[in-house]
């Protein structure tokens, strides 16, 4: 059975937000949609959800159209536990762009 994110906080970094004001109106809406269907159950095949690898390796990746993607971490503030979302791009961009 598929855990309900609802009881966890969902933030945003400064950067995520700058990057999603930049991206057109179609992917904004196809965010929303997939913020959506994650925080109904996180594990739905249509937002394909892994693990990244090499520069990205400590993030976690869910599919918002074909070639976005929204890069987020569970992280533990205190005694909090948390989803954060920190980048969202191309796949192309966010590796290029990956910080070292």
């Amino acid at each position: 059975m598929a855990k309900k994110t609802n009881d966890l906080p969902i933030d945003f970094s400064t950067r995520f937000e700058k990057q999603l004001r930049e991206c057109t109106r179609e992917v904004q809406i196809a965010f929303q949609d997939a913020l959506d269907i994650f925080l109904e159950n996180p594990t739905d095949s249509t937002l394909r959800d892994h693990q990244l690898e090499r520069k990205l390796a400590e993030y976690r990746s869910i599919n918002v159209t074909r070639d976005y993607r929204a890069l987020y971490k569970k992280k533990t503030e205190g005694k909090r536990k948390i989803i954060k979302f920190y980048m969202i791009g191309t796949h192309y961009q966010l590796y290029r762009n990956a910080p070292k």
